[in-house]
């Protein structure tokens, strides 16, 4: 795999023709900000992170107010990002389908090594995210700061993809520990979380004892396979060391929640029992606040993407189940269904939040379920 960001002139010419793109698609705003960014980086010093080129831009916001995640129980409304690509790349993402405006996977064929450059590929910052952050809560209802909310990070990006953006988040949930009353819930793929509390505990006692009753920790573990992982989360550490960050938060008395998705389809009904039972004893389900769940839902491109990376990693058999799976909606019912059915029976009654989008037919289903973890989508 060629690395964009080790040739200056490449990663040049790269930000030309993204901005050039953006411009194409009627987003000039964007595109003037995306070259003003790339005039800060070519002085960085971390012009690549994790093997992808930097573009870091002005942005005015960082945290949103009223997001939808909300319905997911995630939050109470608020939630904050510091970048919009994220260091990794996982085949089922919906953030690069959802943010079209800065995909680039459109050809630069001027530039050879910048071809297959697109939203996947980059990463994507907003510059001071911390003071962004403050000065949004600075102009906030200072109702709204008093008020004890749940604020969730990230929707589009990694907390914690590495030490660099450990740092970030941490100046930012600072700044939002100093503002207001909410608590913070993070979200990574990372097993770098253990860092993020113990940079916010690097303080008085008191702020300590603040940050264990304010910040609650998860971290994603939709397989239990290391190799399955590996196949369709491009540049993740291991699912097992994952876990073992969420152990370390749980031995040192930090509040943890549980993330068991996506989740692939699986055989029969026993298979998603065994998958279910596995997944609680491994996060350690009766020290989690809460436990959500998911199914893998397939937007845009992403279907492809999957179904690609399985066949890559030498997972034809989970390849096949997945497309044969996603073309009979009947069956990809059942795979929900099932895989709900396992998660209810392992999990005590008021921990499982289980995410499922619905249609017409199935939703009366699922609206019976919600006093069995069902949250209806």
């Amino acid at each position: 795999m060629d690395r964009r960001g080790d040739n200056p002139s490449a990663l040049r010419n790269a930000v030309v023709g993204l901005c050039a793109i953006v411009r194409g698609k009627g987003w000039e705003a964007m595109s003037t900000q995306l070259e003003l960014g790339n005039r800060t980086d070519r002085t960085d010093s971390r012009a690549v992170m994790n093997g992808k080129p930097v573009f870091t831009r002005p942005a005015k916001t960082v945290i949103n107010f009223e997001s939808n995640f909300s319905h997911k129980l995630l939050c109470d409304g608020p939630t904050f990002s510091a970048g919009d690509a994220c260091v990794y790349s996982c085949a089922f993402c919906y953030v690069p389908d959802l943010m079209r405006k800065l995909r680039a996977s459109v050809a630069y064929d001027q530039v050879e090594q910048a071809r297959a450059l697109g939203h996947d590929q980059i990463v994507v910052r907003r510059g001071g995210a911390a003071e962004i952050a403050r000065r949004q809560l600075e102009k906030a209802p200072a109702e709204l700061r008093r008020r004890r909310l749940v604020i969730y990070s990230s929707p589009l990006v990694d907390v914690a993809g590495n030490m660099e953006l450990v740092r970030e988040t941490v100046e930012i949930c600072r700044v939002i520990l100093e503002m207001t009353s909410w608590d913070i819930r993070l979200l990574s793929k990372s097993n770098l979380l253990p860092k993020v509390a113990e940079g916010l505990m690097d303080g008085e006692v008191e702020r300590r004892e603040e940050v264990r009753e304010r910040l609650i920790f998860g971290v994603s573990t939709g397989t239990l396979d290391d190799g399955l992982a590996k196949a369709f989360e491009d540049g993740t550490p291991l699912v097992s060391k994952r876990i073992q960050s969420l152990h370390w938060l749980q031995d040192n008395h930090f509040r943890t929640y549980g993330m068991i998705c996506p989740s692939l389809p699986l055989g029969g009904s026993d298979d998603y029992y065994k998958f279910a039972e596995e997944s609680a004893a491994a996060i350690r389900a009766d020290r989690c606040e809460h436990v959500w769940a998911e199914v893998i839902n397939l937007r845009g491109e992403s279907f492809s993407r999957t179904c690609a990376a399985l066949d890559a990693g030498g997972f034809q058999r989970e390849r096949e189940r997945l497309h044969e799976t996603s073309i009979n909606r009947d069956e990809w019912e059942s795979y929900a269904r099932a895989t709900f059915e396992g998660h209810a029976a392992w999990l005590p009654k008021g921990k499982l939040r289980f995410l499922q989008y619905v249609t017409p037919s199935t939703r009366s289903w699922w609206e019976r379920q919600k006093g069995r973890g069902a949250v209806v989508l």
